[in-house]
């Protein structure tokens, strides 16, 4: 865990872009640490322009130091162990104890400086995706500057030439190191306090993965068939649910820097898509949704007025997306009846289970798994299995929540006659026309 007050301070230009020695080491700001896997508050902005922090769905906001009119923050791209819900953890690589690495703030017209340290066991670089500067800041090993061996220290300097929504991810053996989780937001904020302003406002980044059940480490060379398919690698029930006070107006801001798209669907409510990595959409050119497809390597902001309370499902619409650690060669034995093979498994092994006759609602069966394993399916509300996993949590809105309260507020309290409910079957089957036969007369 960080402390901000320790953080902030003063100290000396570093005006190079490699970092070496005891003199240019003893200038670089303090790389703060983290080791909560849950929401932490919103860091509000203690100098400079005011504007409502970010809150990151599972994490937290990078601090920085004012260094004259500088603000400097320390990424440390290292090893880290990432827990996905409880009951599975991963071998992973981040910055400052997680993947994904903290949210970087700042404020349009920003001067900053980003002090990156390498203690993976290859060399990197950070790309700065989306986002206006130098050629040599830009992150692209060999291209644009040289790769940041282990153990090195460099920086990167440049102006926050527009406000937005931007990500950052290495340009370096990319395809192992961003399949084994290194990536992060940085959120630009207007320096016009009016400028669209919100209530609350919300970010995440999406990644997948392959990790065989019983392992911890993923499959680096996977490209299409994951089964770990994560919000700021979370899993459900693991995702933090996104609190939210009646009548506010929320913002939420989506990377996607997984291997496919995903149409991410609120329900209870329409927004509008305000804003991408490229910039901000003109309101003229707005227009409402419920989903909304988040492509690779883009960004997708949304504003929505939290005008409908209750608990209501946020998740991505793909429905294999929204389970755990699923194997795509299931056969399909719908309809089929297994009671023989059932009876011969129990012999072999008295703890299997043939499933599938009647689909594959697991909310109420306990199934033996390896080690380090989720179930597929799972999790619990008010009413029984809510049977969901992977990139699924709950907009939570309340009318009784504090401005900077972003704690779980439990299930939702339903006022009564609100909730579907059993009705009893009718006595007889309804008339139903055979086929062939002459079309029913209705009587006038």
């Amino acid at each position: 865990m960080f402390s901000r007050r320790g953080f902030l301070g003063t100290a000396a230009l570093v005006g190079a872009s490699a970092v070496q020695g005891r003199v240019q080491a003893a200038s670089i700001p303090e790389a703060p640490h983290m080791d909560k896997v849950v929401m932490q508050p919103p860091l509000h902005p203690v100098s400079g322009p005011d504007y409502r922090p970010v809150v990151t769905l599972n994490g937290w906001s990078l601090p920085f130091r004012m260094n004259g009119d500088w603000k400097e923050f320390h990424l440390v791209a290292e090893p880290v162990v990432r827990e996905f819900a409880e009951g599975m953890k991963v071998n992973l690589w981040g910055y400052n104890g997680q993947s994904p690495g903290p949210t970087i703030e700042a404020v349009e017209g920003d001067k900053v400086r980003i002090f990156v340290t390498n203690r993976l066991p290859e060399y990197t670089t950070v790309h700065w995706h989306g986002m206006i500067i130098p050629s040599g800041m830009d992150g692209v090993g060999g291209l644009t500057q040289p790769h940041i061996q282990p153990g090195k220290t460099f920086v990167y300097e440049f102006e926050m030439r527009k406000s937005g929504t931007f990500m950052y991810h290495p340009h370096s053996d990319e395809m192992v190191q961003m399949a084994m989780g290194m990536m992060g937001m940085v959120v630009v904020h207007p320096r016009d306090q009016n400028f669209r302003p919100v209530d609350r406002d919300f970010v995440f980044v999406m990644s997948t993965y392959r990790v065989d059940p019983g392992t911890y480490l993923p499959h680096v060379n996977e490209m299409t068939d994951f089964n770990m398919w994560t919000w700021n690698a979370r899993v459900f029930p693991g995702i933090d649910p996104l609190a939210v006070r009646l009548g506010d107006k929320v913002r939420v801001r989506i990377g996607n820097l997984s291997m496919t798209n995903h149409p991410i669907h609120l329900h209870g409510h329409s927004f509008a898509v305000t804003c991408t990595d490229g910039g901000w959409i003109p309101e003229s050119a707005q227009y409402p949704e419920t989903t909304t497809d988040v492509p690779v390597g883009a960004v997708r902001v949304f504003d929505v007025l939290a005008d409908n309370p209750g608990d209501w499902a946020f998740h991505c619409h793909k429905s294999h997306h929204t389970m755990n650690a699923m194997g795509h060669d299931v056969r399909n034995l719908i309809g089929v009846s297994r009671k023989d093979l059932a009876k011969a498994v129990g012999k072999l092994a008295p703890d299997g289970m043939a499933m599938g006759s009647t689909g594959m609602a697991m909310g109420n069966m306990e199934m033996p798994a390896p080690d380090n394993t989720l179930p597929m399916m799972t999790g619990t509300g008010q009413f029984g299995p809510i049977e969901m996993g992977g990139m699924f949590t709950v907009m939570k809105i309340r009318e009784d929540l504090a401005r900077d309260d972003y704690r779980d507020p439990g299930p939702y309290q339903f006022p009564k006659g609100t909730v579907a409910y059993e009705v009893a079957a009718p006595a007889a089957e309804p008339a139903r026309q055979q086929r062939g036969s002459p079309p029913m007369k209705h009587k006038m």
